[in-house]
């Protein structure tokens, strides 16, 4: 399926999924004024297409004991592509790396790592984050306060 291909319909199920993915598919129909039968269809053909590649839940970070979000930017010691690979392999077994991104400019990485408490962040910098495979340099900016969080697109 094209970007293309998806008409105002696809769109609408596509914005309503994304504020509610627990909607049965007879409430999106009704808010995307399809009957259920379509609606389903729909999305269906997105789900085989890949445009909708999964269904999430998300947590309180409050209640969940998160109290905090770093975003990290690493830089390493070289960018050939073994290094890079090591890498980023090793950061996927870590589950406080939240988010971790190839990115251009003076680091290499942007981490978003999640932390309960000062001393859960010294354990995953000393621990984790400058044990991870070819780290040269870490650079932590903690977050002070959530302003903005969405896991929505623009569609």
């Amino acid at each position: 399926m094209q970007k293309d291909a998806i008409d105002h319909q696809d769109r609408a199920i596509l914005r309503e999924l994304m504020r509610d993915g627990r909607l049965t598919n007879v409430e999106l129909a009704e808010r995307v004024n399809l009957s259920a039968s379509a609606c389903l269809r729909r999305v269906r053909a997105m789900e085989e297409a890949g445009l909708i590649a999964g269904y999430v839940m998300l947590l309180n970070t409050k209640l969940a004991n998160i109290a905090g979000v770093a975003f990290v930017s690493v830089t390493l010691r070289d960018q050939g592509r073994a290094t890079l690979d090591r890498f980023e392999t090793a950061s996927l077994r870590h589950p406080e790396i939240a988010e971790c991104y190839l990115i251009a400019g003076s680091a290499d990485y942007l981490l978003r790592v999640a932390y309960r408490d000062a001393a859960d962040f010294e354990r995953i910098h000393t621990k984790v984050l400058t044990q991870l495979p070819g780290v040269l340099r870490v650079q932590s900016t903690l977050t002070l306060r959530t302003v903005k969080h969405t896991t929505a697109l623009p569609v």
